[in-house]
Formats: C-alpha cells, sequence, structure tokens
C-alpha cells in the first residue's frame, strides 16, 4: 500500500509543479511579450528552458520545504503519505481557482500553506519559527523590496538616459530584455521546482524510502521536467494580468523590473534558502517601475485584486488541504 501511495503521491507532486509551470510562466515572459521584445512562442520555450537549469543549480530550498516546515515522521508512513497527497491536493486546486480567474497568485505560499493545513489537521508539530523566518518575513519585505529597488533603478535609468535618443534606447533595451527574461526564468526554476523535490522527498521519508531529506537526482531531474513542461503549455491568462493590466510596460521598464525581481530571487534561494514568490517578487517590481511614469499610472485596483489573492492564499490552501485529509483519512486511513 505504501508504495502504492509513494507513487500517487509523487505523480500529483509533479503535477503541481506542472500547474506551477503554466501559472507562473508570466512571471518570466509576461513583461518581455507585452513590450515585443520576444514573440510570446520564443519566450514560452527560452523560459522552460532556463526554468530546467535554474531547477537543478541548488536544493536550500527543497531542503527548507522537505524538512521545515511539518514533522511528519511523528505519525505512521501511511498517514504521513495521505498527508503529502493532500497537501499537494490543496497547492494544485488553489492554483488552478487563482489561475481560471487570472490572477497571479503564489504557488510557493499555496504550498506552504497546504502543508500547514495537513500538519494542523493531523495534529503534528508546525515549525511556527521557521514559517515566521523563512515564509512569512520574506513575504512582506520581498515585495516591498522589489517595489522599492525597482522605482529606485528606473529613476535612476531615466536620469542617465535623459538626453538619447528615445528609438535607439528602446531598441537597445527590447534587446537587453532577452538577458533579463532569461534570469527571471533562471529564478523561477531555482525557487519553485526546488518546492515539488522538497515535497517528494517528504513523501519518500514518511513511506520508509529514505532515511534523510537528501535529493536524489531522479527527482531533480523529473521537478525540472515538469516545470518545463508547464512553462512551455504557458499561462495566457496570468500573463495578460501581468503584462497589461497592471501597467503598460515599455522596454526599458521590463528590463528593469524582470532584472531586479532575478536578483531577488537568487539572493534568497541562495544566502537565506527561503522559498519566496516568485509571482510577489515580479509583480511588485513592476508596480514600482510602473509608478515612475506616475502613481496614477499603475492601476491599483487590479494590483488590490492581487494583494487579495496573496493574502487569500495561505490560508485557503490550508483550508482546502485539511479538508482533503480528513476525506483521505476517512476513506483510506
Amino acid at each position: 500500500m505504501e508504495i502504492a501511495l509513494v507513487v500517487v503521491v509523487v505523480a500529483f507532486s509533479l503535477g503541481f509543479d506542472y500547474t506551477n509551470g503554466f501559472h507562473d510562466a508570466a512571471n518570466a515572459i509576461a513583461t518581455s511579450v507585452s513590450t515585443r521584445a520576444l514573440t510570446p512562442r520564443a519566450a514560452l520555450i527560452m523560459a522552460a528552458v532556463f526554468n530546467m537549469v535554474g531547477a537543478l543549480l541548488g536544493t536550500g530550498v527543497a531542503e527548507t520545504i522537505g524538512s521545515g516546515i511539518i514533522d511528519i515522521g511523528e505519525r505512521a508512513p501511511h498517514t504521513g503519505l495521505i498527508m503529502v497527497l493532500s497537501a499537494v491536493f490543496g497547492a494544485i486546486v488553489w492554483n488552478l481557482i487563482t489561475w481560471w480567474f487570472g490572477m497571479p497568485s503564489s504557488s510557493s505560499h499555496a504550498l506552504i500553506g497546504a502543508l500547514t493545513g495537513v500538519g494542523l489537521a493531523a495534529g503534528i508539530t508546525v515549525h511556527w519559527e521557521v514559517i515566521l523566518n523563512k515564509v512569512v518575513i520574506p513575504m512582506l519585505i520581498s515585495p516591498v523590496v522589489g517595489f522599492g529597488l525597482a522605482f529606485v533603478l528606473m529613476v535612476g535609468l531615466l536620469w542617465a538616459f535623459k538626453n538619447a535618443n528615445p528609438h535607439k534606447v528602446t531598441r537597445r533595451f527590447r534587446i537587453a530584455q532577452t538577458a533579463s527574461a532569461a534570469a527571471m526564468a533562471l529564478g523561477h526554476g531555482l525557487q519553485d521546482a526546488q518546492k515539488t523535490m522538497g515535497v517528494i522527498v517528504l513523501a519518500l521519508v514518511a513511506g520508509g524510502f529514505q532515511d534523510t531529506h537528501e535529493i536524489p537526482l531522479w527527482v531533480k531531474i523529473s521537478a525540472a521536467l515538469a516545470i518545463s513542461a508547464g512553462t512551455y503549455s504557458g499561462g495566457w491568462r496570468i500573463m495578460r494580468t501581468l503584462g497589461r493590466k497592471v501597467i503598460e510596460l515599455d522596454p526599458a521598464r521590463g528590463f528593469v523590473a524582470e532584472s531586479v525581481a532575478a536578483s531577488v530571487l537568487y539572493t534568497t534561494a541562495f544566502v537565506f534558502q527561503a522559498p519566496i514568490s516568485t509571482t510577489q517578487t515580479i509583480t511588485s517590481a513592476i508596480m514600482g517601475v510602473g509608478a515612475t511614469k506616475r502613481l496614477s499610472a499603475v492601476r491599483w485596483g487590479v494590483a488590490g485584486n492581487i494583494a487579495i489573492a496573496w493574502v487569500l492564499t495561505i490560508p485557503a490552501a490550508a483550508a482546502v488541504a485539511a479538508a482533503m485529509f480528513y476525506l483521505l483519512d476517512f476513506i483510506i486511513g
């Protein structure tokens, strides 16, 4: 029974990774597509490739997800696997709901909320200190840093090129956006694919198939392939929200937003091993560069709807995951 459950959990985890790819494809390429720096298909191919590369670059975030949120070893292997399956299901459901409405919510926070929900439902230890230090605080700080840094850098860029030929500047930044979009896709793979790796390892440990939280090579490769496939399938609903509904971007602003967001993703992954939201980071950076036109240039009503989705993500995913755990535990527990 445990073997069958592990297979199901791995399949659902890779399914979550796939939804993460098409849900968050807009993070990497919405700005480049909206400014016509890249065609949609070329942008998706590039994002898929760099998502895969980023997924293979580190394991720090994966280890935080795999061992830092809940102590799944406190329960029997059978129950532990049901918990992981319920958490993945809760995250997938929230991803699909927000994708349907075109809201760029955080797949990362959906997964973390779902893990927390099943932990509470199962009555096991939830590491609130880790959640506070590596989830809540980065969740609050990263959008502020993204907005502020993007605003400051964009102001500096406008000053530096104030006497330059606008057509030449636009053309050069369209070219530069290819590099910044690739950097953003790399950061997305580095952050988000690792979360799926952590969940799969959590299932392997819960099922008694692995004693440590070390990430096997097959887990890295399968997670990288799944998120790349999801990215290539595209997330057009969310792409329209990020690329056009928040603000009409030009190539220079798109370049700055992507560069700032990518730098924040790299810093949090390599230095703090914190699973932050790529969605929040790029969205706040887009708002930051948009505000340099004038505050009214940012469609704050759309931004407010996005913020509501951010706030609801963790509790909503936790509730769905907890309900799924009670149901599965009753049926097959």
